[in-house]
């Protein structure tokens, strides 16, 4: 068993821990944004640059940029520098699974 998976083993289910209940409290609100939303599935696809995004947003680059800036502090996107401009992936890979709740809840 990896390390990964041995701790989430340990981990007590989500109704019986506030601790748990409330980091994933704090990772909804994090994503709890139209355009956040849209970035953070984007970003499922493979990571982008800024730049990129606001274009396939159809949003103004500092508009995405303060976005970002809010999932950053959260942990839940990194930044990595390439030729000056700041390149995007998910750090934790699971808002993947989060996004596809999302979009099968949103099913109409």
């Amino acid at each position: 068993m990896t390390p990964k998976a041995a701790k989430a083993r340990q981990e007590p289910p989500l109704a019986d821990s506030g601790e748990r209940a409330e980091h994933v409290a704090e990772v909804l609100k994090a994503v709890a944004h139209p355009l956040r939303i849209r970035i953070v599935a984007l970003l499922c696809r493979g990571d982008e640059h800024v730049n990129a995004l606001a274009e396939k947003l159809q949003v103004p680059q500092a508009i995405v940029s303060q976005q970002l800036r809010i999932l950053r502090l959260r942990g839940l996107v990194v930044a990595a520098r390439e030729n000056g401009f700041a390149r995007y992936r998910l750090r934790e890979p699971h808002l993947m699974d989060l996004v596809c709740c999302m979009e099968k809840c949103s099913a109409r």
